[in-house]
């Protein structure tokens, strides 16, 4: 905002129209706030098409309301859809079909490997019938409906890997495994999911026809620090159908693991939610309340074996907590200096975020006063030639050229700022082998700032000091020297002194 007000001191006879494009400021943050006034969408949890931790697996070893196969296998926290062997498929599926229209789910998962590179990747559905194993990403192909693909293994040789790509299909096409399905992608964008020190989180919503897809990378523990990925507009999806997601390894392997899967059902407003299903059928519900008493058996067991291992510590509630948690009260070191570079991380990449977004809106309003005053330049030198008072076409043309010199050099400061973003969001997990890494991405932050820096301080100087002429520093004055004369008087009476000093000896 400082290069407006330098540009208007250069030419004072602008002011008015400087005046008149501040006043439509006003104007275009109230349209702002009208659209985020929007009403959203009525949220409703669905359990039955969700799953998420601790407890997650039944005695028997299935996940209520889903169905698992291949090489997936469920616990109590998670379910590993495959593990980091090679050639291996898995997949998870609701057993139902959906009954809503609308829909968002969030995803939280894991993608880790020991190798620079992972295969092959990971796939979130949702189709009209179940794809219980196939070999796009686990699942089978031909699919109706959408899959949102975290491919981690670069088959074009296009280095655009691992990318995130939405891939729609009508039943009948074939999934272009060769291309990374670049020639079928409806949108996509380039994240790196492995390997992250904290779970990656991805939001998919499809309202109004419309499909976005937000995720979190995986460098902070914000849930709500979602960043946009893409968006397919106009995209008709099956009215019911289930969700689900697989995984696959090839000569590569990851270990794929999902935290959490939460599905919303989303309702337009002012109209009525489809009610939900009052009861859970019976059967169910004699399997859920032996399951509960199974436990509480299970429970009351380990509660007596406990007081016969510890008869010390009957009636004494705080020896057990000491006894059960003191371990992981404290960290080690090395806990402790990983989570201090966790955190510097995500400190520095919210700042560069912020700085990012900062400069976005500096060059939207030098793109909005050029061409403000390109136009008032025309309609001016078409409708008034030659009047009196007028500012002179030198004048213009440079303020002109001034702004954007301006849009030049924020241009070139936003780049130096997402080389820097992108920096941080290389940076993998660090450990023994990591440590030079880190520091080295440390360094490059470093320098990024330095240079945004010294590019800022030259915009200031340069949008200030433009109509003042830098003078010249004076000469200091010239030494006096020794005239040529004096110079000869002196060396023949030096010589006739060492003669006769010769002479002498």
């Amino acid at each position: 905002s400082a290069s407006p007000r330098s540009s208007a001191k250069m030419a004072a006879p602008l002011a008015p129209l400087v005046l008149l494009l501040a006043l439509g400021r006003p104007a275009l943050s109230g349209v702002q706030a009208t659209e985020g006034a929007a009403a959203a969408p009525h949220r409703r949890f669905e359990y039955k098409y969700s799953f998420k931790g601790p407890h997650l697996v039944q005695a028997d070893g299935t996940v209520p309301f889903w169905v698992h196969t291949g090489n997936a296998i469920p616990s109590a926290d998670q379910i590993r859809i495959t593990t980091s062997l090679k050639s291996q498929k898995g997949s998870v599926w609701t057993k139902n079909k959906s009954i809503f229209e609308y829909w968002e789910v969030e995803v939280t998962f894991r993608v880790t490997g020991r190798g620079r590179i992972g295969a092959d990747g990971l796939a979130i559905w949702f189709t009209e019938e179940q794809g219980l194993e196939g070999p796009v990403f686990g699942a089978a192909d031909k699919w109706n409906g959408v899959g949102i693909f975290f491919d981690s293994f670069d088959n074009d040789g296009k280095k655009n890997n691992p990318g995130v790509i939405v891939v729609g299909n009508n039943g009948k096409l074939l999934y272009d495994h060769q291309n990374d399905g670049s020639t079928q992608a409806l949108a996509s964008c380039q994240r790196d999911f492995r390997n992250k020190p904290y779970p990656v989180r991805v939001k998919i919503t499809y309202y109004q026809k419309t499909l976005t897809v937000l995720i979190n990378n995986g460098f902070t523990p914000d849930k709500e620090d979602y960043e946009f990925c893409a968006k397919v507009e106009d995209m008709v999806l099956p009215s019911q159908g289930y969700f689900g997601i697989s995984a696959a390894t090839g000569g590569l392997a990851d270990d794929h693991d999902v935290l959490s899967f939460l599905t919303f059902q989303l309702t337009e407003p002012g109209k009525e939610a489809p009610t939900p299903d009052a009861e859970i059928p019976q059967k169910d519900k004699e399997k859920y309340q032996e399951e509960f008493e199974h436990f509480q058996q299970e429970l009351d067991k380990k509660k007596e074996e406990f007081q016969k291992e510890h008869p010390d510590v009957q009636g004494q509630p705080g020896k057990l907590f000491e006894l059960s948690f003191t371990e992981d009260v404290f960290e080690t070191v090395s806990d402790r200096e990983l989570r201090q570079i966790f955190e510097g991380q995500n400190r520095i990449h919210l700042e560069i975020k912020q700085l990012n977004r900062q400069l976005d809106m500096i060059l939207d309003e030098q793109r909005k006063y050029v061409s403000a005053v390109t136009e008032e330049i025309a309609k001016r030198g078409a409708g008034f030639p030659g009047q009196q008072g007028q500012v002179s076409q030198q004048e213009i043309e440079t303020v002109v050229k001034t702004q954007e010199e301006v849009i030049r050099q924020v241009k070139e400061i936003r780049s130096s700022v997402t080389d820097a973003l992108r920096s941080i969001s290389g940076a993998q997990h660090p450990g023994s082998a990591g440590v030079y890494e880190t520091t080295q991405h440390f360094n490059d932050i470093k320098e990024h700032l330095h240079v945004v820096k010294r590019d800022i301080e030259h915009l200031v100087q340069r949008s200030t000091s433009s109509s003042e002429k830098q003078k010249c520093p004076e000469l200091p004055p010239f030494p006096s020297c020794l005239s040529t004369m004096h110079f000869f008087i002196f060396v023949a009476v030096q010589t006739v002194l060492f003669i006769g000093y010769v002479m002498y000896r």
